[in-house]
């Protein structure tokens, strides 16, 4: 684990990232967000915390505390995606209010809002199964280790996309609605993507499954658009999340 000393160092720069990317929408408007918003904010937010004082603790000969907190941790986790699942009905809610008046989001058509559905739930899931494969290789540090940085970047997307996208916006405003508004998004995940290759040729896990998770949901993301679009992905999404 000696090549794992700096991580807690490293951990630092997307958790920047995140809190950079939401600051403007989640800050902005604090008392104007809803009770279910500042949960999944708060938990995410403490996910990434946790993701820097893990590894802190475990190259540090603080295995014993790594351990416990590492059962909190997963508690933590479910937090994260139970609090992520309950927040896409508001997705639904949203391409509705945008039917209803073509002018309220601007260049934020309501199939933006389905893609974003669309792209979240398997991000949400991957999540899911990228700590439980951390779960299931516990004794296996190394295997351990990364399936839980995936994470970092597999659920980034969303929060550093709205910071992109608003000074995006902010710097063409004078086209909206007219503008493009996937470009920041594949701006966002060639980030990502980057970061994630970066990340595994750093620490030797090019070939990692989970490398290639956290790629494959990025690239997944990507098709945001054409999910979006599609009749019959907008038809799914309104009888499970019953817009």
């Amino acid at each position: 684990m000696e090549k794992y000393k700096s991580l807690h160092l490293w951990m630092l720069l997307p958790m920047l990232l995140m809190q950079l990317g939401i600051y403007e929408d989640y800050w902005g408007d604090f008392s104007d967000n809803a009770w279910s918003v500042h949960i999944h904010y708060w938990t995410g937010t403490a996910w990434y915390l946790y993701l820097i004082l893990q590894p802190y603790y475990a190259t540090h000969g603080r295995m014993a505390l790594h351990r416990t907190n590492g059962i909190i941790g997963m508690f933590l986790a479910g937090g994260v995606s139970i609090t992520a699942l309950s927040m896409l009905h508001r997705d639904i809610v949203t391409t509705q209010r945008a039917a209803a008046d073509p002018e309220l989001f601007g260049p934020f058509e309501p199939w933006f809002f389905y893609g974003v559905a669309a792209v979240e739930i398997p991000m949400i899931l991957a999540f899911g199964y990228a700590v439980i494969m951390s779960i299931i290789h516990r004794k296996r540090l190394e295997d351990h280790a990364w399936w839980l940085i995936s994470t970092v970047f597999i659920i980034m997307m969303p929060a550093l996309a709205r910071g992109i996208q608003n000074q995006y916006v902010r710097w063409y405003l004078g086209d909206w609605p007219e503008i493009d508004i996937m470009f920041p998004n594949y701006v966002t995940q060639v980030i990502i993507i980057v970061l994630v290759l970066l990340a595994a040729w750093k620490y030797m896990k090019l070939k990692h499954p989970a490398t290639w998770l956290a790629v494959g949901i990025n690239v997944y993301t990507c098709f945001l658009e054409p999910l979006g679009r599609s009749v019959a992905v907008q038809g799914y999404l309104l009888t499970i999340l019953k817009g």
